[in-house]
């Protein structure tokens, strides 16, 4: 009898699975420092035409000699421009997402070239990499590439021999309770489970400032690869001596994670106290519980969260469950799960309460999301109910856009290369991405030319509506920034383009007919390593869409020229990592 054989039945079935399906495995495998762990998906162009042979530039990032400025050729095979490191790391922090691969680059071309510029500017520039890291995780509100550039950031330091800064740089990007256990993850499926001194100490910071009961109860789940008990036995932290009751917690999460039958939350924990009594409760008694009156106020006063009340009621959460919960979720969480309200049938009047924090302005200014993700959200949902409501909100979101006075030229790039998808959990591509910030700041600028660009380009009318203006947009194939600079001009007192910066056709400075007082604004999307125009005065090459990034016109126009987001706030005096070191930075 022919044996089984594990090895040879996998290679099989993985070349039948290419032979079906060529385009499921296409670049290889997924990138090393992806941690997500899905299958990699085909590649999504959203092109009408071919794409354009990739032609590499001529000079290589990895120890590289030509200086910043140096003319090269672009991803395209038109004319760029080496960036100085500093900005070619600014600009692929806030403009890539671990794992996921870009128009030109591969997810692991995109991760290597992020780890290695965190890991020479870590020893060459500590304090600057680390308002960098901060500012990515606290300013700019990026998670991935800021826990990833933090453990790269610890490991160079401590393979280089040099002391100080990375217990800060550990602390500052662990903003969320269960971030402590996915950077442990990342360091040992990178580094194994040796820790050094400053990574046990920055994690401990971090627990001391994160670990509460409401956090217990959403992010210590068995399907975390770290739990709460996990980081506590490895990093040893001492409880906060201002929090009297978090030794009990800690206590606590050490047996849900070992002795979970048994565990007992502390006496005086009220809101543990409560949801363990609801995990008592028989399975068949709970859902009478959650539909009765007061369920709404029981889960509420249980810490349940909706993620959690599916598993508990063992079942899928029907119109009535999600109207019990729906007043204690927050104004996000009711925007991703507006498909599943109209799928359970939930009913006109939780909806219109739902609606009506969901389109609140003071609801959106504490959740300081800007209109992609409402727009994304409007795309996800067919139903009327959501339109109305996710339309205000993203009116509402606008608030953030700087008021420019005098007039603006504001060019879209609308080429092929920006139909890419940046995650492969969007389906909001860099080009309406594009499309929604240009809009907003021609909507909030006192005169504003609004124009995209291909590889020809025309003038678009923005309507009072971002979502009606953005159907104005079309794919105009190529990139031609120079010829759209040259058609559009007009004695504006600012040019803004957003683009990823490969244009096909270029000339030794697309901005030419731009006089060198005008500002002249790159808002880059991408984070290529060449760019469109060589650095100069009042050429500035910017990246990321928040708050901290849409200041930064006003400020630099206005004379305040502190450089990056970071280097324009209250300085953070870093100190050296070193035994008994009180850290009283908040990370902030």
């Amino acid at each position: 009898m022919t044996r089984f054989n594990r090895q040879r039945t996998k290679a099989a079935t993985r070349a039948e699975i290419q032979r079906e399906l060529p385009g499921l495995t296409a670049r290889g495998v997924s990138s090393p420092l992806s941690t997500h762990g899905q299958w990699p998906i085909p590649e999504v162009r959203h092109l009408r035409s071919a794409p354009p042979p990739v032609v590499r530039r001529t000079a290589a990032a990895p120890g590289r000699t030509a200086a910043p400025g140096t003319a090269v050729t672009n991803h395209q095979g038109g004319t760029g421009y080496l960036r100085e490191p500093k900005e070619e790391l600014f600009l692929l922090a806030v403009s890539h997402l671990f794992g996921q691969e870009s128009f030109y680059e591969s997810a692991v071309e995109r991760d290597e070239r992020y780890v290695r510029l965190i890991r020479e500017h870590a020893v060459s520039d500590p304090e600057w990499t680390l308002g960098l890291l901060r500012w990515l995780r606290t300013g700019f509100r990026v998670r991935t590439a800021a826990l990833v550039g933090a453990v790269e950031f610890v490991h160079a330091r401590s393979a280089a021999g040099a002391a100080g800064y990375s217990r800060q740089a550990v602390d500052a990007v662990l903003q969320r309770p269960d971030e402590p256990g996915e950077l442990l993850a990342h360091w040992t499926g990178r580094y194994g489970r040796r820790l050094p001194q400053p990574l046990r100490r920055g994690i401990g910071d971090a627990v001391r400032r994160l670990y509460t009961g409401r956090a217990l109860l959403k992010y210590d789940t068995p399907s975390r690869a770290f739990r709460f008990g996990d980081v506590l036995e490895l990093t040893h932290p001492a409880p906060d001596p201002d929090k009297p009751w978090q030794g009990a917690l800690f206590r606590y999460a050490l047996d849900r994670r070992h002795r979970p039958d048994r565990a007992l939350p502390p006496a005086d924990q009220r809101l543990l106290s409560a949801h363990h009594e609801l995990l008592g409760v028989p399975p068949a008694d709970r859902r009478a519980l959650v539909t009765e009156p007061g369920g709404a106020q029981r889960l509420a006063e249980a810490g349940m969260t909706w993620e959690a009340l599916a598993g508990w009621l063992q079942g899928p959460l029907d119109a009535a469950a999600w109207e019990a919960v729906i007043p204690s979720m927050g104004p996000m969480a009711l925007v991703r799960n507006l498909r599943n309200f109209d799928q359970a049938g939930v009913g006109d009047e939780p909806a219109a309460r739902a609606a009506g924090r969901i389109a609140d302005p003071e609801e959106v200014r504490r959740s300081r999301q800007f209109p992609f993700r409402f727009l994304a959200a409007h795309r996800a949902t067919r139903s009327s109910r959501w339109s109305e409501p996710l339309e205000t909100a993203l009116g509402h979101s606008l608030a953030g856009v700087p008021v420019l006075p005098g007039r603006t030229l504001v060019l879209v790039d609308r080429s092929s290369s920006m139909f890419d998808l940046p995650s492969a959990r969007t389906q909001l591509n860099r080009a309406d991405t594009a499309a929604v910030f240009g809009t907003a700041l021609a909507l909030r600028a006192e005169r504003a030319d609004l124009v995209q660009f291909g590889t020809g380009s025309r003038a678009v009318e923005p309507e009072p509506s971002v979502l009606r203006t953005l159907g104005l947009f079309r794919n105009l194939g190529g990139t031609d920034t120079a010829g759209a600079v040259r058609r559009h001009y007009r004695e504006h007192d600012r040019v803004v383009v957003v683009t990823d910066e490969q244009a096909h056709r270029s000339s030794a400075d697309p901005f030419a007919p731009v006089p060198e007082d005008v500002p002249v604004y790159t808002w880059n999307l991408a984070g290529y390593a060449v760019g469109h125009t060589a650095p100069g005065p009042r050429r500035y090459t910017l990246g990321g869409l928040s708050d901290a990034s849409f200041e930064l016109i006003p400020l630099l126009e206005s004379g305040q020229d502190g450089g990056h987001p970071w280097e324009r706030s209250a300085p953070h005096t870093a100190r050296p990592d070193r035994p008994g070191a009180q850290h009283t930075d908040p990370g902030t």
